[in-house]
This record gives C-alpha cells, sequence and structure tokens, in this order.
C-alpha cells in the first residue's frame, strides 16, 4: 500500500481497524465543530464494539450522542442534522438494523439533492459493522451492502485495513453526499500502520495489493485478506494471482478491474454478500462489456455467501462464506481447467 505524499513523512503507529475508526473521529471532532457522532450506546458505553470507546469523555455528550433504540428514528435524527448544516456519523450497533431506517436512508438521505434540485446535500456518514464470524446469527451477520450500492445518490465503502479505515472515513466526511461505510466485524481488532494526523483514501478507487499476471482476484472486507492468503498458497503452486481491494462498491474502480483482467486474462470475485445479484455481478458485467471480454480464457466465477440465512452453528457459518480453501479451488479451476 502506497500512502499519500502528504503523510509520508508522518510517524506510523501499529492501530487496530476499531483504534483507527476512532482515531478518524477523534480528528473530525477537534477539526469541525459541526462533526457529530450519533447511535446507540456509543456514549458511555463506547459503542457495541468499542469503537467511539472514550470520545463521550472527550468530547462531551452534546457532541457524542446517545440515540434512544429507534434506527428509524435515529437515523432520521441524522439526516436533519445534515440537512440543517451539521455532519453527522451515525452508527448502526449492527449492518442487519439499517432495514428499520431504510425509509430515510433511500427515500430521504439519497434522493434529497436530486428532488431539490441541487439545492440542498445531505453530508452525512453512516457506519455499518457487517459481516459474519462472530456467532451472532442470522439477524446480526449479513452483508447488505449491495443493497445501498443499487440505489443511486448513496456512495458505499469498505475499508479491509486499519489504514484504509481512518482515510475513506475523512474522506467521507469530506464528501458533501450520503456515505455508507461497512466495517466487517471480524476486522476490529486487526492491526496495521497508520499515520497520525490527517489523511484521506480517495472514495472509488480500488487498490491492487498485489501484481500477478494468471487470475485477477477481487475481493472486499474480509475477503481481501482471505485472497491474499490463498495468493501465497497459490504461488508455491506456480500460479501468480493479482489481488484487488475493490475498497468502494459505489461509485465502482471498473477501469483497475478492466486493466487487471486484461493483463491476466482470468477473473475470480470474493465477497461475503449473497452470491446472486451481488458485487460479484456488477464486477463481472463490468468486464463482459468492455474490451476485456476479449481476454479471457476462462468463464469468470462469483464466489459468494450462500443462498441461506447465517447460520449460529460456528461450522454451519463457516460454511455459508467464502473461507481460503474456497478460493483455492475457485482459482486452481479457473487457471487449470483453462490450460
Amino acid at each position: 500500500m502506497t500512502a499519500p505524499a502528504a503523510v509520508l513523512d508522518s510517524p506510523l503507529r501499529e492501530l487496530s481497524y476499531a483504534e483507527a475508526i476512532r482515531d478518524a473521529l477523534a480528528i473530525a471532532l477537534t477539526e469541525d465543530e459541526r462533526v457529530v457522532l450519533m447511535g446507540e450506546d456509543i456514549g458511555v458505553y463506547g459503542g457495541a464494539f468499542q469503537v467511539s470507546g472514550d470520545l463521550v469523555h472527550r468530547f462531551g455528550e452534546d457532541r457524542v450522542i446517545d440515540t434512544p433504540i429507534s434506527e428509524l428514528g435515529g437515523a432520521g435524527m441524522a439526516v436533519g442534522a445534515a440537512l440543517t448544516g451539521l455532519r453527522p456519523i451515525y452508527e448502526f450497533q449492527f449492518s442487519d438494523f439499517a432495514t428499520l431506517a431504510m425509509e430515510q436512508i433511500v427515500n430521504q438521505a439519497a434522493k434529497l439533492r436530486f428532488m431539490l434540485g441541487g439545492a440542498v446535500s445531505v453530508p452525512l456518514v453512516m457506519r455499518f459493522p457487517a459481516g459474519s464470524g462472530t456467532g451472532a446469527a442470522a439477524q446480526h451477520s449479513q452483508s447488505l451492502e449491495a443493497w445501498f450500492g443499487h440505489v443511486p445518490g448513496l456512495k458505499v465503502v469498505q475499508a479491509a485495513t486499519p489504514y484504509d479505515a481512518k482515510g475513506l472515513l475523512l474522506a467521507a466526511l469530506d464528501d458533501p453526499d450520503p456515505v455508507m461505510l461497512f466495517e466487517h466485524k471480524l476486522l476490529y481488532k486487526m492491526k496495521g500502520p497508520v499515520p497520525e494526523g490527517r489523511y484521506t483514501v480517495p472514495i472509488g478507487k480500488a487498490e491492487v495489493c498485489r501484481t500477478g499476471s494468471d487470475v485477477t482476484i477481487v475481493a472486499t472486507a474480509i475477503m481481501v485478506h482471505r485472497a491474499l492468503e490463498a495468493a501465497e498458497t497459490l504461488a508455491q503452486e506456480g500460479i501468480d494471482a493479482e489481488v484487488i481491494d475493490l475498497r468502494t462498491v459505489r461509485p465502482m474502480d471498473r477501469e483497475t478491474v478492466v486493466a487487471s483482467v486484461a493483463k491476466t486474462s482470468r477473473l475470480v470475485v470474493v465477497y461475503e454478500g449473497v452470491r446472486t445479484l451481488g458485487i460479484g455481478a456488477e464486477v463481472s458485467a463490468s468486464i463482459v462489456e468492455s474490451e476485456a471480454f476479449d481476454y479471457l480464457d476462462a468463464p469468470i466465477v462469483r464466489l459468494g455467501g450462500a443462498e441461506a440465512p447465517i447460520p449460529y452453528n460456528p461450522e454451519l457459518e463457516k460454511a455459508a462464506v467464502p473461507q481460503v480453501a474456497d478460493i483455492l479451488s475457485a482459482v486452481r479451476g479457473v487457471v487449470r481447467g483453462a490450460r
């Protein structure tokens, strides 16, 4: 990962994903008095996943606001705050609970700029702890980012590293329109180098995490790390995999994916959301509709979640979403099947 020139000289610290988000929140609250945090239990409790931590003690209850147990009401308050000049960051306890607030997100936040002819903007950031792996079962483990990627007016982001988690959050705060940040729960404790101070990671730009020549693996969130692990094993077998972290679901960086597939001639897309109508379908369509289609030497493989709710049983939960072994099997089939 290449750091922006502005932060190359900044001291690097080893922070967890959650700590990197908290660092970004603290910077935003310090720099801009319009920034307010909202959400259930984000104050004294520190958030369902302890991301907001001690921010309420540092910035006060008028900046870090505990909302009632009503996602529809809390999201509506955040939309209204954005319309009246604040820069709200609203945290859902689980991404699944956004289903209770779809009216405010989809019919209000996403559409008001369009419906009012550009006379207003909705500078709103929403954070969604998402994904499986914590034994939280069907109603607390979904990956719904593709839902929101289908809505014009919303930007949808998935950071896979602590560095990107901080940089994309600060970029989202600079955006005049609603940005949805999906944070995989298994990443919260993952550590990595994070510069001090402010920096941003561009929304809408994917990252080539590993270069390769035999196959392109496009992945999101936790799947980026599983794809990179699989790529190391594949390298020992003589298969050179290029791994792309999509980072942004909407707007999607099609150019980076197309350029990679034009080079490798093979594509595997790995994501945790349900396979049908998911991110993989959009990535695949981008190739089919581009000049890279002529370079394909094998059918595109979409490796997504099972067509079922996430189970509570730990082994069934693992079986419901792609694991490293599944990625290895898919890539071997794409590469060796084409030889």
